[in-house]
Order: structure tokens, then C-alpha cells, then sequence
């Protein structure tokens, strides 16, 4: 488990230092790595919450697509780790 976490934020550092994504996708990818990083709650919530915080930032209109790419791929592993697997 503590390696899937550490995979999703390393992609979710890369998307925070990409500077061809813009300023408000790069802020909320650094929010969706600090809710999952958050140990005050169980890792499905945490890991729920990121999701949420992703799935916005997927549907910007301004995201480039290989942003939205690697949002869709975190989402995806994010989803496996809420349902404990």
C-alpha cells in the first residue's frame, strides 16, 4: 500500500511542477497529494477525497491532454486503494 501511495505522489509532484499545466491544475494536484497524505483519517477516505479533488481538475477545459492523462491514471489507482485493494 505505502508504495502505490508513494507512485500517485510522485505523479501528483510531477503534475505540481509541470509548467505547461496551468497554475490552478498544478495547485490542486499538490491539495489532492495533501489529503491523501493526511493520516488523521482512514486511507479509503483520504484516498476518496483525492479523487474528488482530481476528478474537478479532469474535467478543467484547460488541463492539456497529458495532464488529464495522468489525472485519469492517479484516479484510477486512487479508486483500487479506496476499495482496499
Amino acid at each position: 500500500m505505502a508504495d502505490k501511495v508513494k507512485q500517485i505522489t510522485d505523479v501528483l509532484d510531477m503534475l505540481a511542477e509541470d509548467t505547461s499545466i496551468p497554475r490552478n491544475i498544478r495547485k490542486g494536484a499538490t491539495d489532492a497529494k495533501t489529503r491523501l497524505l493526511d493520516t488523521k483519517e482512514p486511507m479509503d477516505v483520504r484516498a476518496t477525497g483525492a479523487i474528488v479533488i482530481l476528478d474537478d481538475l479532469a474535467n478543467d477545459p484547460n488541463i492539456p491532454m497529458h495532464g488529464r492523462t495522468l489525472i485519469y491514471q492517479v484516479m484510477s489507482q486512487l479508486e483500487m486503494i479506496s476499495q482496499g485493494n
